[in-house]
């Protein structure tokens, strides 16, 4: 059995491209592979074809080591500690993190101290806003052991709850967007979305009119397609988008905000089997099953470990801490170290802050980017990419454009790092000013990771509508208020009761 990113001979590919982006000279480690015969990592979502003989994978396991102990010449400047972010962050420094030691502390340590700076001047061109509709009437599915939301079958109205729904919801949009062009390349984004009359992208992607030979250059994602074309969706599918802001919900629940890393990992042990994780949580779910612990589960043989998937995670500890960004990104961090180091973790940094100023209700998405990027190293990677994204947006009127240049600047890293993902969700979010169509449309038709960069936008986005009623009825009514995922409890649920048990968990002290 070919096990897609657990194979040592499949590692040592990625890895290399790692050391080569983190500034790591990997030429001799590479030299080494080449001239034993071992090949580059997949391009894709696979394994190689075949099991590597004895000798090229014990090599593989040693070049693994060897990759790792080479010092990065921006270790200074992107550090892993939580003392350490937080100094770079903050000239006031705080108290050193506990997270991921095996007791609980008793509160959730402190995170980064998030300034907020004056607003840059941004130069936009006017936009057209969707409309919107009042959705139909639905009622509320039970919850993990029984609950129903109260108001079920409501809109979810204002407040915390109504802001909680639009962000659940507008998730799961730009998810299910994303889903049928995951891992194609820009141009056969462009091009399916062009001869569908679809572009600039403002709707769900279709087959409907698109010419076979084009589908056939550019197929649509195998596993996706099924159920996230406009002529065949039925609620929101399972995706790993929504699997894991199930999971930090259940976390909360068992555990409440004062979670600490191992308290990750033991859920996901008991809840979340090892063939829904990727990338980085698988890698970091066969460590724990050999027996190493946080934060080694993050470092031990993983390429991986600054990619998007920490990021995907954060958003419920920024709805769980409106007002807070502090608080979430520190929850963030104690979840992200599981899986990740660096720009990995700063990623989910940067979505929990932001996240959290945007559940106030009272702030714009720009107010919502900056207070994010206080919270990550500022001579980091991540920092220099956002920046450079929300920079480009502003000065651009063309998305297309906007694109164009972030893909020529940062296209050298892997489709699902966390750096050019990162600089495009914040590019786009700018870009769209708020309008919730135009920023998960623009999320998804930048390319890289499509699905998680429309659920993160989506998920902004939604947020700041205040309520699900706020977001366009084209979007809402293939929904149907129901989410289907493996998450114990959880399937089948809407997003309305969603909303209820995530308030329920930002009350919590």
């Amino acid at each position: 059995m070919r096990l897609t990113w657990a194979q040592p001979e499949d590692l040592v590919g990625h890895e290399l491209r790692q050391a080569a982006e983190d500034g790591r000279d990997p030429g001799s480690a590479r030299r080494a592979w080449v001239a034993a015969g071992g090949h580059p990592a997949p391009e894709r979502a696979r394994a190689s074809p075949t099991p590597a003989p004895p000798h090229l994978r014990a090599l593989a396991a040693r070049l693994l080591d060897e990759l790792a102990r080479l010092p990065s010449p921006w270790a200074a400047y992107e550090p892993t500690a939580w003392a350490a972010i937080v100094a770079a962050c903050s000239t006031a420094g705080s108290p050193s993190p506990a997270a991921a030691g095996p007791a609980r502390p008793q509160a959730a340590p402190p995170g980064p101290e998030v300034h907020t700076a004056a607003r840059p001047e941004v130069h936009t061109t006017a936009r057209t806003r969707g409309g919107t509709a009042v959705r139909p009437k639905v009622h509320a599915a039970a919850g993990p052991g029984g609950r129903a939301a109260a108001g079920a079958g409501g809109s979810g109205g204002g407040g915390l709850r109504g802001r909680l729904e639009a962000a659940w919801v507008g998730r799961a949009v730009g998810c299910l967007l994303g889903k049928p062009v995951e891992k194609l390349p820009l141009e056969g984004i462009r091009a399916l979305a062009r001869a569908a009359g679809n572009w600039p992208l403002g709707d769900w992607f279709t087959a409907r009119g698109v010419p076979p030979d084009l589908l056939a250059a550019h197929p649509w994602n195998r596993r996706s397609a099924p159920t996230s074309l406009a002529e065949n969706i039925d609620g929101m599918p399972e995706d790993d988008d929504l699997n894991y802001p199930l999971l930090g919900l259940l976390l909360l629940q068992r555990h409440g905000k004062a979670f600490t890393t191992a308290d990750v990992a033991r859920l996901w042990l008991d809840e979340l089997p090892a063939g829904r994780t990727f990338t980085a949580e698988r890698v970091a779910y066969r460590n724990l099953l050999l027996g190493l612990e946080p934060p080694a589960t993050a470092t031990h043989h993983n390429p991986f470990r600054e990619w998007i998937g920490a990021l995907i995670r954060a958003d419920v500890h920024g709805w769980t801490n409106p007002g807070d960004p502090a608080a979430a990104a520190a929850q963030a961090y104690r979840d992200a170290v599981l899986t990740h180091t660096g720009n990995g973790v700063y990623a989910a940094l940067f979505v929990a802050a932001a996240t959290a100023e945007a559940a106030t209700g009272r702030a714009d998405v720009h107010t919502a980017l900056r207070t994010g990027l206080a919270a990550v190293p500022p001579r980091s990677r991540l920092a220099e990419a956002v920046r450079f994204g929300i920079r480009t947006a502003a000065d651009e009127a063309d998305f297309d454009v906007v694109v164009d240049r972030l893909h020529g600047r940062y296209g050298h890293y892997h489709w699902v790092h966390a750096v050019p993902n990162t600089a495009l969700i914040a590019a786009a979010l700018t870009h769209a000013d708020g309008d919730f169509t135009h920023s998960v449309c623009r999320a998804v038709s930048g390319g890289w990771d499509t699905d998680s960069n429309g659920a993160t936008a989506g998920a902004l986005a939604g947020l700041l509508t205040g309520s699900p009623d706020r977001i366009p009825h084209r979007w809402t009514a293939p929904l149907k208020n129901r989410l289907a995922t493996t998450v114990p409890g959880f399937d089948g649920i809407g997003f309305d009761t969603l909303a209820h048990l995530t308030a329920q968990e930002a009350a919590r002290s």
